[in-house]
């Protein structure tokens, strides 16, 4: 798959990757689309300019929290070893704590399975001033469920539906600019990153062997998340991350072109004491 440019509706160039990143809707098939980076990038020129990326998203950071009248939502999404914690260790380095949040997403608690999929969501949406990060989503509910056979198709489109609503409401009630990440692994990379989680001491902590179960379903998420990409109104973004590196880029540099555009208003200066 290196460097393979699937059709017309997708292009990864280096000149424009906000704008051309962006997929035409109900038109995703994921097995069309590379897992690692672009043929012709390099591992070494591609850091440096991540290193300026993430400097700059904290500075928007900063910015958005001055401003206090927007905010940000990250959803990171993809398969078990795709790299969800390393991306956000990474890109959000040069951010202050103070403006973010980070919820990791797991199997609902009793009391979250006893309200809608969406109440535990919507808790943890960003405030204003705030970027929230989101390890895995409220699309979980059509993701694990759905493959499972824990719910029918009826509930995965009523569902869709809700989650289309939520993302709505957030945006125009809010002023919440959403970015929502599918981390775009292979099957063969993904096996590389589950072994080095048996293997790697440093990596025993993470292993899970429901996480080979879980890949036993591959197709089935691969289904799975082509609707959930299809159908979402809020678009995706399809990040390759066999090549984490690449991965780190592709994130910052999206992110900072998305919040160069936010139109912020800095609080004016402090009156000055009087003498």
């Amino acid at each position: 798959m290196k460097g393979q440019m699937p059709n017309d509706k997708l292009i990864l160039l280096p000149q424009n990757l906000h704008n051309l990143t962006r997929m035409a809707q109900s038109n995703i098939r994921l097995a069309d689309i590379s897992t690692e980076a672009p043929k012709g990038w390099k591992e070494g020129d591609t850091e440096k300019q991540t290193k300026h990326l993430v400097k700059r998203l904290g500075d928007l950071q900063q910015r958005l929290y001055a401003d206090h009248k927007h905010a940000v939502l990250v959803v990171l999404q993809g398969m078990d070893g795709s790299g969800k914690d390393g991306a956000v260790h990474k890109v959000f380095d040069a951010c202050r704590i103070t403006g973010l949040t980070f919820t990791a997403f797991k199997k609902p608690t009793e009391e979250e399975f006893a309200h809608d999929f969406l109440w535990r969501i919507h808790k943890v949406a960003p405030q204003k001033g705030m970027i929230a990060i989101f390890n895995r989503s409220h699309y979980e509910d059509i993701l694990i469920q759905r493959v499972h056979g824990w719910i029918d198709e009826v509930r995965v489109e009523q569902r869709m539906q809700a989650i289309n609503a939520f993302e709505e409401l957030l945006q125009t009630d809010n002023n919440t600019h959403i970015f929502k990440f599918y981390l775009h692994i292979s099957k063969k990379e993904q096996e590389k990153q589950l072994l080095q989680r048996m293997e790697d001491p440093e990596k025993f902590w993470k292993h899970n062997p429901g996480d080979w179960k879980e890949r036993e379903h591959w197709d089935a998420y691969m289904a799975a998340y082509e609707y959930a990409l299809n159908n979402s109104a809020v678009p995706w973004h399809i990040c390759p991350v066999d090549d984490r590196w690449y991965r780190d880029y592709f994130i910052a540099k999206t992110l900072v072109e998305g919040l160069e555009k936010i139109p912020f208003s800095l609080p004016p200066a402090a009156p000055t004491l009087p003498q």
